[in-house]
Order: C-alpha cells, then sequence, then structure tokens
C-alpha cells in the first residue's frame, strides 16, 4: 500500500474520531475503510449506557459500508487517542476477518509518528486453524472419544 494512502487513511480515521460519542470512557476511536472502488467510509466508536450495545469504529464503519452496499475492501485504519497504536479488539477482527485474511489493518496514533500496519489474518493467527486443522482435529477427537466408549 502507498505511503500517500496509509497517511489519508490515517488522517481520515483521526479526524472521524472527533464524531465519537464516548459518555463513558471518554475515549475517542476513528476509522477509515477503503473500498475496493477507493471509496473511503469512516466510522467512530459510539457507547452505550450499557457497554454491551456500544459500537467499537471499526464496526461503526464496516456496517455503514455494507449498508451502502460496498462488499469488498482495500484496507482500515484504526487512531485512537493514545500515544500507541491500537489494535481491533476481538469482535472487531471477527467482522473485519470475514472479508479476507490479506486486508490489511493500519493501527497508528493521530500524529501518525508510531504506525503499525498487520493483515486481518496476523491479527487472527488462528483463524485458518480454526476453519481447517482445527475441524480435523476435533473430527479426529470425537472419532476417538467414541471409539473408546
Amino acid at each position: 500500500m502507498e505511503r500517500q494512502t496509509v497517511e489519508m487513511l490515517i488522517d481520515m480515521a483521526a479526524a472521524a474520531r472527533h464524531n465519537a460519542r464516548v459518555p463513558l470512557s471518554g475515549f475517542h476511536v476513528g476509522a477509515a475503510l477503503l473500498t475496493k472502488n477507493a471509496d473511503v467510509i469512516t466510522g467512530c466508536n459510539a457507547e452505550q449506557g450499557n457497554m454491551y450495545e456500544s459500537i467499537c469504529a471499526e464496526r461503526c464503519a464496516l456496517t455503514k459500508a455494507i449498508s451502502l452496499g460496498y462488499r469488498e475492501f482495500q484496507a482500515i485504519a484504526v487512531v485512537s487517542d493514545a500515544e500507541y497504536p491500537l489494535a481491533p479488539c476481538g469482535l472487531c477482527r471477527q467482522a473485519l476477518i470475514d472479508f479476507g485474511t490479506e486486508l490489511p489493518v493500519v493501527m497508528s496514533n493521530p500524529k501518525k509518528d508510531r504506525v503499525l500496519i498487520m493483515t486481518t489474518g496476523e491479527l487472527m493467527p488462528a483463524y485458518d486453524l480454526a476453519s481447517s486443522e482445527l475441524t480435523k482435529a476435533l473430527e479426529t477427537w470425537f472419532d476417538g472419544k467414541a471409539d473408546d466408549e
């Protein structure tokens, strides 16, 4: 991915975080999702009184993109108020990996002086295992258990 694209996504995610609704944590997060068509869809975290009903910036951008008809993505950037890059939570990783294990995830602080780029597959290294090898292992284990009874 070109440096100019990375910086543009970071800037858009950093700007989106200012729209966050964070009455509980005060922690602003923004995301910028680059579609296959080169459109950028932004999102921010939105906290509710019950944190289980809250939504992270990454899933906000993804849901917004899906509602607009997008299904293929080139990259996503995540920026928070932290001094260091913030990785997506487990729910967001799961939502993002549904669109491929090679999707670049750009994580940065607002200053862009600490940037980390990993793929969704690197953020969830056992995903492929879960979809293939783990299934085989479980089938083997259950088959063996059935023989022991």
